[in-house]
């Protein structure tokens, strides 16, 4: 798998200060598989979605995200993360900018596409999201679940080769989780990989490839979800999965 995954990652490792969070994590992504990461808060997850595109320094280990490598002084760091799309728990929208604003900003200032070209590559972002209709809307009037969607659609207007996910559904009420997570679906659908960190169960088990459980800045288990949440995974993943479940 190694050999043609798009995203490879052997012994990463972060310490703050003392504190080592990461302590020697290898995963090896496929191109258009759903990895999904579970484990208590603290564990390291969204750490480690950090490091990917260096938004944190890894301490030590190797990156490597579409045959580029991530550590090497010579990469354009700015050219890469435009490779990978990433979504954050908050929305990170600018308020005095309407959402077709929003998504084409990268667009204009990032790849000087022209106007024209920007707002048409913007409008089929928010049409692949859901939200053609709020092209002009502000983020003050759009719920949370409308506002994680535009930030979706200013992540994959780039056209990325890899999605991180950080929680993207945690700060949202339950009733509007769905839409998003109907986005991710269809996202997944369409080919994209991604790199899940979320508590939503139900979600992993119907959509991951693979579900890996992180405790304590170190790989425990992996697998598909059958496994990962049944009866042949081992002790600290089956209390962990009876634990979130309650």
């Amino acid at each position: 798998m190694a050999a043609a995954a798009i995203l490879d990652v052997r012994a990463l490792r972060k310490s703050f200060g003392t504190h080592d969070v990461l302590r020697g994590i290898d995963l090896a992504v496929a191109p258009q598989e759903l990895v999904f990461m579970i484990g208590p808060s603290g564990s390291g997850k969204s750490t480690f979605l950090r490091c990917l595109n260096r938004l944190e320094e890894p301490t030590g280990g190797s990156i490597v995200v579409d045959g580029v490598d991530m550590m090497a002084p010579k990469t354009n760091l700015n050219a890469m993360r435009r490779r990978i799309g990433m979504v954050f728990q908050s929305f990170n929208l600018y308020p005095h900018m309407s959402a077709l604003g929003n998504v084409t900003l990268a667009l204009r200032k990032v790849l000087r596409m022209d106007a024209s070209a920007a707002d048409a590559a913007g409008l089929a972002a928010l049409t692949r999201v859901g939200l053609a209709d709020k092209a002009r809307s502000h983020p003050a009037e759009l719920s949370g679940g409308q506002q994680q969607r535009v930030a979706i659609a200013r992540a994959i207007a780039l056209e990325p080769k890899i999605m991180l996910f950080d929680e993207p559904t945690s700060a949202l009420d339950p009733e509007l989780r769905g839409s998003v997570l109907a986005v991710m679906r269809d996202l997944r659908a369409s080919g994209m990989t991604m790199v899940v960190v979320s508590h939503e169960m139900r979600f992993a088990r119907e959509a991951a490839d693979r579900v890996v459980f992180l405790e304590e800045g170190a790989i425990v288990e992996q697998g598909p979800p059958g496994l990962i949440f049944g009866p042949e995974a081992g002790a600290r993943t089956r209390a962990f999965v009876s634990e979130i479940g309650r």
